[in-house]
């Protein structure tokens, strides 16, 4: 009887495990957005953005980005919708959406009533849907309450920035690229106490220029400006070589400006340059192709580097006055290599191979550019991405 009964629970087990197995994995529940009728799948893991574009399976969108329209593309792993996380950058987000994300814009709608559309924080949701057969991006508020009519009062850095701050901010605390307009409006160094050339930490030093009053505990970089650069394609001076020697606070106001030396990196002369230490750069711009035609040239990169790679900040030589603004996207080219043609069997010796004609092979995209600070001539910019090497005088043009 024991025996009977053992067999009974060993096929009942078996029973159960069997309808377990069968039973279908439910679908994602669709959350639906309070201000219409659109629904979507919320992306609801702690990926960011950028991992979300190269992670998140083929979703519905994905058979509507076959069938680009007007060079408008999905990226063929586009989700329905998308909560954004702290850590994404608006390149990234629109990465997640779009093959080429300089076409944002294109596919951006907001409610006009949401004060500064252009910023998104982290846990709003945003949804792709179709109005008269063209894909859209909605933007939901994260806080569900605020789809009344009030002001929405959050401090910009907790907004999603168009490209990592962090990589700007460090180029711009300590500038290696000068333009003639901060040259000729940045305080300079006047002298330093005793003579000292190099100066230490706790050393004096003292400035003028100042075009207005400096505050007591403003932190400075002191910039040596060195060599012209040089356009290339013209030979005109676009700007000059900014060589950091030290940093400091003020101390004491007045005419000339004491300043407390907190770092040093090389000795400081008088004429020397003082550059605030914040970054005075707004990031709220949305990425998008340049207006007008672009052609131009890397012609510096921060940290003296030879070889450049993703979230290097480059110096191009167009600017403002060539139709560029903050937000503009510029694909690099590397130039490409001019060889002998000695593939024909009839070049035979070191003679006749001197003889060959030169044949320049293709320039090829090895890279993104974005723009995020304008001058006239010149602008800085960041490589969002790099397949292959880039190089100071590398070609960038329209995506």
């Amino acid at each position: 009887m024991q025996g009977h009964q053992i067999i009974a629970l060993t096929l009942a087990a078996a029973v159960l495990a069997g309808c377990q197995t069968d039973r279908p994995v439910a679908a994602p529940v669709p959350i639906v957005n309070p201000e219409s009728t659109v629904q979507g799948t919320v992306v609801g893991d702690d990926r960011t953005a950028m991992e979300a574009a190269i992670d998140t399976s083929p979703s519905t969108a994905s058979a509507a980005s076959e069938a680009p329209a007007g060079g408008l593309a999905l990226n063929p792993n586009a989700p329905d919708s998308y909560v954004v996380k702290r850590g994404d950058t608006l390149w990234g987000i629109a990465k997640v959406f779009l093959r080429d994300p300089w076409f944002w814009p294109e596919i951006w709608q907001v409610n006009p009533q949401i004060q500064n559309p252009h910023l998104i924080y982290p846990g709003d949701t945003l949804r792709l849907v179709y109005i008269e057969g063209k894909p859209t991006i909605m933007l939901q508020r994260g806080d569900v309450a605020r789809v009344l009519p009030r002001v929405r009062s959050q401090p910009f850095e907790g907004a999603v920035t168009a490209i990592p701050y962090e990589a700007v901010a460090a180029f711009m605390s300590k500038p290696s690229v000068l333009t003639k307009e901060q040259i000729k409006s940045a305080p300079y160094v006047l002298a330093t106490r005793d003579l000292h050339v190099a100066m230490a930490d706790g050393d004096t030093l003292y400035a003028r220029g100042f075009s207005a009053p400096a505050d007591v505990g403003t932190h400075y970089n002191v910039v040596h400006v060195g060599d012209a650069l040089i356009d290339p394609d013209d030979n005109r001076v676009v700007g000059y070589d900014g060589i950091f020697t030290g940093a400091g606070h003020v101390t004491r106001g007045g005419d000339p400006t004491t300043l407390l030396m907190t770092e040093s990196a090389r000795e400081t002369e008088p004429g020397d340059k003082l550059f605030a230490g914040g970054v005075d750069v707004p990031l709220d711009f949305v990425p998008s192709p340049p207006k007008v035609k672009t052609n131009g040239r890397i012609i510096s990169v921060s940290n003296g580097v030879t070889v450049i790679g993703q979230y290097e900040v480059v110096v191009i030589n167009r600017g403002a006055a060539d139709g560029l603004a903050p937000g503009n996207v510029l694909a690099v080219y590397s130039a490409g290599d001019v060889i002998r043609d000695t593939a024909n069997k009839g070049f035979l010796n070191g003679m006749t191979r001197l003889a060959a004609p030169k044949v320049r092979l293709p320039d090829e995209r090895n890279g993104t550019f974005m723009v995020f600070k304008t001058f006239d001539h010149l602008s800085y910019g960041l490589i969002l991405e790099a397949t292959n090497v880039i190089r100071v005088a590398d070609r960038v043009e329209n995506p």
